[in-house]
């Protein structure tokens, strides 16, 4: 697919599940190269080694399980996104999968990174891009900060990776409020003019190619655009122009 729309799936949450398979297959079968998943747990370096661990262990045994070749790509830091020997890891690989944790680490790990411009540069050729939690929330122009203590900590404030830009990218949607009581509503309220909001409900994820998204899980995908909602259960499709143009360099 050298020069088309990307393949790409949004995960509202349940990264490495059995639903998921369904997931992986859309991808790969969509994708360039030799097949096999890059997991990438940065967003949780954060929470120490044996959280990244856990994670990375945990996407390497779903993907044993479903006969997928998987690596962890040891990215925790920005000095790791800027390892050439990482970085070369993108050009043979068909998924790159971002888990879960803060999604303003992930993106200031990766911003004006070599990883970062190569994975975009790779997106054209047929790189799939998939994330879960963190792995999306980063990709709008804000990155929510988990590790804020309050909603004028900065929380919503940090730079996204602006893969989407004027969006802000809702993960846990159907369950957010039960994480941080207001959550949702701030998030709305938060939407600049002309800004949209693209949202996904737990154990589901919406996949597309940057512009028609079909939505897979129990639950649904809700884009917030001018004061209207539009929203997608399992099966359904709907159009959402987030990848503006074909995402080529920072």
């Amino acid at each position: 697919m050298s020069g088309g729309r990307p393949a790409i799936a949004l995960l509202g949450s349940g990264e490495f599940e059995p639903w998921t398979e369904e997931v992986d297959r859309w991808l790969l079968e969509r994708a360039t190269g030799d097949g096999s998943v890059l997991i990438l747990p940065t967003a949780s370096a954060p929470e120490g080694d044996a959280v990244f661990d856990r994670w990375g262990t945990m996407g390497l045994e779903h993907y044993r399980d479903l006969g997928i070749l998987a690596e962890v790509v040891p990215i925790k830091t920005t000095a790791d996104a800027n390892d050439d020997r990482l970085v070369a890891w993108l050009s043979r690989a068909s998924v790159a999968f971002f888990s879960g944790g803060n999604p303003a680490y992930l993106s200031s790990v990766l911003l004006g990174t070599a990883f970062w411009a190569a994975l975009r540069e790779e997106m054209n050729r047929g790189l799939a891009y998939a994330g879960c939690s963190a792995g999306i929330a980063c990709l709008g122009e804000s990155a929510l900060d988990s590790a804020a203590r309050s909603f004028g900590d900065g929380w919503l404030h940090r730079p996204g990776l602006r893969l989407f830009p004027n969006t802000t990218l809702g993960p846990h949607w159907d369950a957010i409020d039960r994480y941080v009581p207001g959550l949702r509503e701030r998030l709305v309220s938060a939407i600049p003019s002309g800004g949209k909001l693209f949202a996904v409900d737990e154990r589901t994820a919406a996949v597309g190619d940057g512009a028609t998204w079909t939505v897979i899980g129990s639950g649904s995908a809700h884009v917030y655009a001018s004061g209207e909602w539009q929203d997608a259960a399992a099966g359904e499709t709907l159009t959402a122009p987030l990848l503006e143009t074909a995402p080529v360099g920072d």
